[in-house]
Parts: structure tokens; sequence; C-alpha cells
């Protein structure tokens, strides 16, 4: 008897690579909307962030289906939106053929380890995606969904919100036009996880959460969905995870996103060149206590080569920042009291920049000028509707059929998703590396299983592990 294939089967089956990357070939293209028409939106992922995620789009779209692990965080918005359809699997709603013709765009703000399978089930489908941050969980799937968005010709967007700030994109076009000189210098600092999540020390493979039993709100075998299997634990479910290997990608893949996305606009940084860290507390099940990666550019046209250092965490009772030196400079060019605990400095050649903010929505140069929330960018379209406007660009951009409207776009966010990943694998590693941005690959062995994981068995829906 021959077998039925289903939907998501078919957006799973293997098909010729480009380059690197096996990609599966498009079901459908992304079609042409009149400007007044009302998208479709499915919102993966309704509880948390992605409850404003999906209250922002269904300001903009009509909500046709919603999905979420947790039953309790489902049910309000589900009385919102009484006619989308709800989904606690959102394998299920692939299989859904008729439902699937009804969705023009998804929405996805399922913790970080499922992100990528449904975007790319998305994206071949031919629908646009929006997906929070940090695009992915690993570095190759960061890679994928960039080439996956540029294959299937859909708008995306990844949900770092100050992106939409007049005062980064002003900062990013200063930066870019030389106000500080030559960039070799690049310092960021964040206050993840301290009082937001638990990981090293408090917790560790030797130091693991008790063991229970999932609350009956709570689908377990679809939160861990490509994780590994394992037991549920408390306190991993709805937030902790983000300190969880297996789930989250720790307070660099929390924050980075954020806290450098001024930086790495405004310097056109792209794929690294060599990665290192130092860190303590590192462990196999949480992320570290504390950490110091080094993140290694090359010369780009018009920017010479830089190394962006990051600091998160706490070491001998301290939190980390960057050298003192610089700490001062940029309070007294604040004119602030202290330093503050998310943020970052830029120092050049002609001078420095300070941005005490986890956005990099504010900027000091030592030049004189500020870019904030009252400085219009020149060569960026103005926006400064926060992450209500890191939605309404998204729409424009599927509007006008122009990916490159939304600013935060799969082909950007990839890249600054997939460099300060890369400071998870030197972390987890325990070595400096080189790397091959083209071909995805580190030049020791340790870290290929942490650039590329394995997804549990029976949950590869986008061949994934071939």
């Amino acid at each position: 008897m021959a077998r039925r294939i289903t939907r998501r089967q078919a957006l799973a089956a293997s098909a010729a690579s480009l380059g690197y990357l096996h990609l599966a070939p498009a079901v459908s293209v992304a079609r042409v909307y009149r400007a007044a028409e009302k998208l479709r939106v499915a919102g993966i992922g309704v509880g948390g962030k992605g409850s404003s995620d999906i209250d922002h789009a269904g300001n903009l779209m009509d909500v046709v289906a919603l999905c979420d692990v947790d039953d309790g965080r489902l049910a309000p918005k589900a009385k919102k939106w009484p006619e989308a359809k709800t989904f606690f699997d959102y394998r299920k709603i692939f299989d859904d053929a008729s439902l699937l013709k009804n969705i023009d765009a998804f929405v996805v703000s399922t913790a970080d380890h499922s992100h990528a399978q449904p975007s790319v089930l998305a994206m071949r489908a031919g629908k646009h995606v929006y997906c929070q941050k940090p695009l992915t969980h690993d570095v190759y799937e960061a890679h994928l969904m960039r080439a996956e968005a540029k294959k299937n010709k859909v708008c995306t967007q990844m949900g770092n919100q100050g992106t939409a700030a007049n005062g980064l994109r002003r900062a990013a076009e200063l930066l870019r036009a030389g106000e500080l000189g030559d960039v070799a210098e690049v310092h960021v600092w964040t206050n993840r996880p301290a009082g937001y999540w638990k990981q090293a020390p408090d917790v560790t493979d030797k130091k693991p959460p008790a063991k229970g039993t999932a609350p009956k709100n709570v689908h377990w075998d679809e939160f861990l969905g490509v994780a590994p299997d394992r037991e549920y634990a408390g306190g991993i479910h709805p937030f902790a995870w983000r300190g969880y290997w297996d789930y989250g990608t720790g307070a660099i893949g929390d924050m980075a996103c954020h806290t450098a996305n001024m930086v790495f606009m405004g310097l056109k940084l792209g794929h690294p060149t060599k990665v290192s860290a130092e860190a303590g507390g590192v462990n196999t099940l949480t992320a570290p206590s504390h950490a110091h990666v080094k993140i290694d550019f090359p010369k780009r046209e018009g920017f010479v080569p830089v190394t962006l250092n990051w600091y998160e965490g706490m070491k001998d009772g301290k939190k980390l920042y960057p050298p003192e030196a610089l700490v001062n400079k940029a309070i007294e060019l604040a004119k602030a009291k202290k330093i503050v605990d998310s943020g970052s400095i830029v120092v050049g050649t002609k001078g420095f920049a300070y941005s005490p903010s986890d956005y990099g929505s504010t900027v000091y140069f030592s030049t004189g000028k500020i870019a904030n929330g009252g400085t219009k960018p020149e060569t960026f379209a103005e926006n400064n509707k926060e992450d209500q406007g890191q939605k309404n660009e998204w729409v424009e951009a599927i509007k006008a059929n122009k990916p490159e409207m939304a600013l935060s776009n799969f082909d950007y966010a990839g890249l600054l998703t997939a460099a300060f990943l890369l400071g998870n694998v030197a972390i987890r590693t325990g070595k400096a590396f080189n790397f091959d941005g083209e071909k995805c690959s580190a030049d020791i062995k340790e870290a290929a299983p942490l650039l590329r994981r394995t997804y549990r068995k029976g949950w590869d829906l986008i061949g994934y592990n071939a």
C-alpha cells in the first residue's frame, strides 16, 4: 500500500545542496500582496515574549493559528482570537494543508532550540517569517536560515527590537561614515544572567535541578522538540531554559543580538575568523558562571580588522567589565556616576563611543555627537516605534516584496547570531579556533558537534541530521 506523504514530509524532502547546505525545494513561492490587503499570520510560541510578538503581529494581520506547548499560555490568546485554530504541536500546522494555504506569515517565539525548524518549514512553504532572537540555537542553523530566506524569496525579520530605534540606526551610520576613524577594538558587556535565570554556579551538571513531573498544562515532549530526551525538571519551563545548553544559548546568545547589534551593523561585521574564550564554571548542562570572549573579524571594504570583546557573569565576586581606563572614560563622556550593567564601548583612531543601553539606542561619541531617540537616521529609514515598529517594518517589506526593507532580515540576523554563538563554542570547548564562514567549520574537531548538533530521533523534519 502506498504511504501518504504529509505536507511537512514534503517540506523536509532532500534536494541538491547549495554550497554546504542541504536544502529542500520550495513547494510554493511567496505571493505578491495588494497594499490594502490584510495578511494572515500564525503564532508559534505565544507566551512570554511570544505574547507581545503575536499581539503586535495581530495589530497588523489576521491571526488564523496559534500554537504553544503550555495550555495556560495558549488559552488567553485563543480567547482573544476565537476564530484561530489552536495547537500545542507546531508540526500539526504543517500537516494541515488547507490551513497552511491560508497562512501568509509565521511569528516564531519559542525557546531558542525550537526556532530554526518551524522557521525553515515555513520558509520552504513560501511563508514570511518573524523569529525571536537569537535567530537560532546553533551556528549551522543560522547559516541555514540565511540560505533558506534567500532561496525562497521570503521577507524575514529577527526580533531584536532595538534595531527599530532611530538612535541605533544613526549611530551605525556614524560608524560607517568614519566618525571614530579606524575601529579595531570593541567591548560589549551584559547584566545577564544574574537575577534573570539560573545557570553555573547555581546549577551545573554536578548540581542539576530536581527531577519532577511536568504540570498537566505543559506538553513536555513537544517542548523538548529537537532537543535530547530528558525528564522534566523544575525551573526549566517557562523561562530558565535560557541557561541550559539543550534549550538556550546563555547570556551571549540571549543578549548579544541586542547589545552588540549597533556595533555589528555600524562596522559591517560578518563571519569571524578566530574565536577564543576564558570562562569559569564550564559544564555540560548549563552556561558558565562568567566568560570573556574574544571574536576577531577580518578586514572588510573600508574597515580594518577588529577584535570584539564580550563580558558576562561574575568572577571572584566581581562583575566582568571592560578595562578600567575605558570604563572611566565612558563614565566621564556620559557625565554619569557609574558604568551601566549592560552596554558597549567602541574605540577608534579618532575617538571612542559609549552606549549605556541594552539596545544601543543611545550612543555618546567623544567627537561631540549623540545618537538617540531625538535624532533621525540619514541613510536608513526612520522607525523609532520599538517592538511594534519591528513588526511594522516586516509587514511593510512583505507588502512591497522587498526583504531588505526589514533591517534585521535573516541575511543580516543570521550573521549577527552566528558570530556570537561561536563564543559559546569557544566557552564549551575551552579552545581558541579559526573559523571558515563559507564552510561553517572550525579547525578543532571538538567544535563540530557544537556548530551543528544532532536533532532528536523522530524530530528532524528538515533534513538537518543528513
